[in-house]
């Protein structure tokens, strides 16, 4: 008993370690940005364009400024937080499915000539994970929090999801949905472990 608390609580510091680490770059990226007079945004997504596609990648670490870094932040560590005490593994799981889904949308969808960058569609995908993780796995306290989530950021969700110029709405959307994907996904692959895993435990109990 005490050895499984004990790696829960590693695993809780790792993640939490992961999530610092993920916010420590998007600053460091941001201080560089300013040092450079913006130029790496141009490294952001940049739609339909196969020479740009790398920006899938680099967008949520580029923003547009400190206040919009910030706006962002405070978000992606709430959120982020709950996730991560799952574990580094799950919160980096969750990033990066996230990340591409979001990036790989607004890649497709947005109007042409346009640079998008901002972690705003992981901040989405975080929160849509919490709100549907609940409800794939049944668990209580994970369909409580997820009714937190909603309350504390509902208002904000919708809001964003509402074209307003200079914001992309594609990438809250994408990032939305690549969020309930990764819960689906994640459910999915937890309950097949959960069924390998009884019927070894019956055979166990039977000899």
């Amino acid at each position: 008993m005490k050895a499984r608390v004990r790696e829960r609580y590693v695993a809780q510091i790792d993640g939490l370690r992961a999530l610092g680490t993920l916010v420590a770059i998007m600053w460091a990226v941001e201080l560089v940005n300013v040092l450079d007079s913006y130029r790496l945004d141009r490294d952001g997504i940049v739609p339909r364009n196969l020479s740009h596609l790398d920006g899938i990648v680099f967008a949520p670490f580029l923003h547009a400024s400190f206040s919009h870094l910030l706006a962002n932040t405070v978000p992606f560590l709430i959120l982020g937080f709950a996730i991560a005490l799952a574990g580094a593994g799950r919160l980096l799981l969750v990033t990066l499915i996230v990340a591409l889904v979001s990036g790989l949308g607004v890649w497709l969808t947005s109007p042409g000539g346009s640079v998008t960058v901002g972690a705003s569609g992981v901040v989405f995908g975080y929160a849509t994970y919490l709100i549907s993780r609940g409800l794939f796995d049944r668990r209580v306290g994970e369909i409580v929090l997820g009714i937190i989530v909603v309350l504390l950021f509902g208002g904000a969700l919708i809001w964003d999801l509402i074209p307003h110029t200079g914001i992309s709405w594609e990438g809250h959307l994408f990032g939305g949905i690549g969020g309930v994907l990764t819960a689906a996904v994640l459910a999915r692959q937890a309950s097949a472990g959960a069924s390998i895993e009884r019927p070894e435990a019956n055979a166990r109990g039977g000899a």
